[in-house]
């Protein structure tokens, strides 16, 4: 059997989106949160295919559009990307809007705006095409100053995973890719022993899965600059709409940025996102804040995908590189 796939291919601020506007599984009727639960159930060898090699590549992010289940909302996402199905994306969600108004697969009923059903909820985006604004989900510091023992580096760190400049860890400059990748899943491993998050919400959002290493801007303009790690070993393009979002939360439960304030956010390529607290909010018996994120995307291309059942690699691969670290003296090396 040969299944077929239409797909819009777009950048967000660097970042891979791929838009799955034709092919996709039929899914019950049901709101996004059980949809997720089915697609990944019985479906979930579309996200390996589309997502993995030799159709995609490790930092590959993707989403499908479905009709949505909640009647305030224009139409529901599900994100598909190389670590699973996430209940959020911001950087996906950016490229989502930007593709589908201007390839004309979705209208608005206001124009402007569009509220869209997430797994993780409602999320609402205004502005496109050049730019866009998204309203996320409410975010909020889970726990404060964590120490934990990361091999290779000591000592330290906060939660999200955030990680900001310490004693064990001098910041962004002089670190290698392989590093950043070595690290977060030491760090990870390391997290998951000891903090174990679970949304107040909804129990099927929980886990430590993405490390945000958070260091000063290169570009004068920005606030602060990051790398975030996700899946086993990708690193964001992008600075990344949850990332940002959680930074944000991180910086406000600490008393270091204020509801109404801005916070421009710059990834390793140097895209920026224009992040903002938009008001405080409740999560569970945590205080949060509602953070809003400004970024752009461009579709790059149109993409006809075939998997063919009679291919040995249909539903894609990936190829795992254990990275380590050496210690020789005040150097590292990798292999």
């Amino acid at each position: 059997m040969r299944n077929s796939f239409f797909c819009i291919d777009a950048r967000t601020c660097g970042n891979p989106v791929r838009l799955v506007a034709g092919g996709a599984p039929l899914l019950p009727h049901a709101p996004m949160g059980e949809r997720r639960e089915f697609f990944v159930r019985d479906h979930d060898w579309v996200r390996r295919a589309l997502m993995f090699e030799p159709r995609g590549h490790d930092i590959m992010s993707g989403a499908i559009i479905y009709p949505a289940y909640r009647d305030d909302c224009d139409f529901a996402v599900l994100f598909v990307e190389v670590s699973g199905c996430l209940p959020m994306c911001g950087a996906g969600t950016i490229g989502v809007v930007t593709a589908a108004i201007e390839e004309g697969l979705v209208k608005p009923r206001t124009s402007g705006r569009v509220p869209i059903e997430t797994p993780a909820g409602r999320v609402d985006v205004s502005g496109y095409v050049d730019s866009v604004r998204l309203y996320n989900v409410p975010s909020y510091l889970y726990e404060a100053d964590v120490d934990v023992d990361v091999p290779g580096m000591g000592r330290g760190g906060n939660y999200y995973v955030v990680v900001e400049p310490q004693e064990n860890w001098s910041g962004l400059d002089g670190m290698t890719a392989a590093e950043i990748v070595g690290f977060s899943g030491r760090l990870r491993d390391a997290l998951a022993d000891i903090c174990d998050p679970v949304h107040p919400d909804d129990e099927r959002i929980g886990g430590v899965h993405h490390a945000i290493w958070c260091d000063q801007p290169v570009n004068g303009r920005s606030d602060g600059r990051c790398a975030v790690f996700y899946g086993d070993k990708a690193i964001d393009r992008s600075p990344s709409g949850t990332g940002t979002s959680a930074r944000m939360a991180q910086l406000h439960g600490k008393g270091r940025l204020a509801v109404g304030a801005s916070y421009r956010h710059e990834s390793l390529i140097g895209t920026v996102f224009e992040g903002r607290v938009e008001a405080d909010a409740d999560v569970g018996s945590d205080n949060g804040i509602l953070p809003s994120i400004g970024g752009w995307a461009r579709v790059i291309g149109h993409n006809a995908i075939f998997v063919d059942d009679r291919d040995p690699l249909a539903h894609g691969f990936q190829i795992q590189v254990n990275i380590t670290l050496h210690q020789t003296g005040d150097h590292q090396d990798e292999t």
